[in-house]
């Protein structure tokens, strides 16, 4: 297939608008959302938007485009498939929606290492969707190395154009589409801004490993050395809390690749969760809500239009979209040299698994494979059962490969590196959600704090019985007995049974790699009853 001009795509979208914002600057784009109606400042200065009726994102309406490229290459099971003509009809429909408008254009980069780098271009409708992107990625004015072939991207965003399914192939009016082949990205039907940068990611993660990088859905932070360590983890386990830590600076936190030479930031800016956000847990990231030019996306503000972060009326994925320079601790260049630690965040509901453990490479991919937290359920009629959530590479959705092409990758990564895994749970002790506590904040940083610092490199271990996995015995600061799960529960029986539920909760989610993918990783639930 020959390369596809974007540029010619690019000009001709704007010279069809009735007006053309070509990489206006905040103050400009802060101005027209007002002007559009679309937001209002808070008492502090941010911008606050409200995302309609899609306050996340819409995995079921994600499509792939299959042809020659994709079709033995995508995970299919988990990405619906757009016919390459169904696709060329979106593009032309969208096309003709927005000529006549007035839009907003953002040139930026994706990709800290100018050699794995994309050039992104974003024509949108909507002058804070351009905010939003511009905080996100990379903006061509500050200091990141631009590459002169770095591959083009263009997104079509039209968030108020509706799609037929019938016409469009689409499953409703809304639809993200991705032509891998062309890195072309329409975004229909949603004004959840959270789709532009998740389409860059996905777009990665589909080219990156072709060329001996691993793609991660994960935080990143410097080592005093340089050296980088990992954050892997679901929502509400902790990941952009723990690796925003003054002491370390921050490389980013959501999306990295990891080449033969360490470890580069995807993006330019944080997209922060602000559910129930403080000063005191986390002033770094507060600090950042109050700033000009930051985007609060489906925040409450009270009377004064100051924000109210416990009020989740609209819906607990509240966010906060700002440029990573404006946190006082960063990397250098978004760089770092290769990993020395990896982290896998959890937070167990259950009450089962340890704050803490070491894990070896094939564990370490068998717990990347599975991708487990335990969500708490609602509380309607008393119902307090956690829920089991297994989310492959802690990152699903934006794997368009099957997850086993990014475990070898990482069982790769580590086996040359040297990197020394863990598994940092975050969650309950003393009992499951409704009878035991969440562990204690103080004492996760100082157990994450012992395991980057390599105090525990020759810490005395125990061996558990459900996962194999070594247990630290003592680690400075932490009461012993929050080690040792099993010893918080004031029923050992009951923790013997929830322990096997949660055993066979990993054993069936992992059945769809295969038993060939386990390697003697995973749990066993003959090790459970012992």
């Amino acid at each position: 297939m020959p390369a596809f001009d974007h540029g010619t795509l690019r000009t001709a979208i704007g010279a069809a608008a009735t007006s053309l914002s070509d990489n206006a600057v905040v103050p400009a784009l802060v101005a027209a959302s007002i002007g559009q109606g679309n937001g209002v400042l808070t008492s502090d200065g941010a911008l606050s938007v409200r995302t309609g009726a899609f306050t996340g994102r819409s995995p079921k309406d994600k499509f792939i485009v299959r042809d020659a490229l994709t079709e033995n290459s995508v995970w299919w099971d988990n990405s619906g498939a757009m016919s390459p003509a169904h696709f060329d009809l979106l593009l032309g429909d969208i096309r003709d929606h927005l000529a006549g408008q007035d839009l907003f254009r953002q040139d930026l980069l994706a990709g800290a290492d100018p050699r794995h780098q994309y050039d992104v271009t974003v024509l949108t409708p909507s002058a804070w969707h351009a905010l939003f992107i511009r905080n996100l990625l990379i903006r061509r004015d500050e200091g990141i190395p631009a590459a002169d072939d770095a591959d083009p991207v263009t997104i079509v965003h039209a968030p108020y154009f509706q799609a037929d399914p019938a016409r469009h192939g689409s499953r409703t009016d809304t639809v993200i589409a991705l032509d891998m082949s062309r890195n072309l990205v329409l975004i229909a039907g949603t004004l959840y801004a959270g789709e532009i940068k998740k389409s860059v990611f996905s777009l990665f993660n589909f080219h990156a490993p072709a060329r001996n990088v691993l793609p991660m859905h994960c935080s990143a932070n410097l080592g005093p050395d340089g050296e980088a360590a990992l954050f892997f983890g679901l929502s509400g386990t902790g990941k952009t809390t723990l690796s925003n830590d003054p002491a370390r600076p921050l490389i980013g936190d959501d999306e990295h690749g990891w080449s033969e030479d360490g470890v580069f930031n995807l993006e330019g800016g944080c997209y922060a969760k602000t559910v129930k956000l403080s000063a005191t847990a986390e002033p770094e990231i507060y600090a950042a809500t109050r700033r000009f030019g930051t985007v609060l996306e489906n925040v409450v503000l009270d009377a004064n239009n100051a924000p109210a972060f416990d009020d989740v009326t609209l819906t607990e994925n509240t966010r906060a979209a700002y440029p990573i320079g404006v946190l006082p601790s960063i990397a250098r260049g978004s760089v770092g040299k290769t990993p020395k630690t990896v982290v896998f965040l959890t937070a167990d509901a259950f009450g089962v698994l340890p704050p803490l453990a070491r894990l070896t490479p094939d564990q370490a991919v068998y717990h990347f494979l599975s991708g487990y937290t335990a969500k708490v359920a609602g509380t309607e009629r008393g119902v307090t059962e956690p829920q089991a959530t297994f989310s492959a590479c802690f990152g699903a959705p934006f794997m368009p490969l099957h997850p086993t092409a990014y475990g070898d990758m990482l069982a790769e990564r580590l086996r040359t590196s040297g990197a020394q895994a863990w598994l940092l749970n975050t969650g309950w002790t003393s009992g499951g959600y409704g009878q035991g506590k969440r562990i204690d904040i103080a004492s996760t940083r100082r157990l994450l704090t012992a395991a980057l610092d390599g105090s525990l490199d020759n810490a005395d271990m125990r061996f558990d019985p459900l996962f194999g996995f070594e247990v630290p015995l003592n680690v400075p600061g932490v009461d012993p007995s929050l080690l040792d799960p099993r010893r918080t529960w004031p029923d050992p029986d009951q923790y013997d049974a929830q322990s096997a539920k949660l055993v066979d909760l990993f054993r069936n989610n992992f059945k769809k790699f295969g038993p060939e993918a386990d390697a003697g990783a995973g749990p066993r639930l003959q090790m459970a009853a012992e």
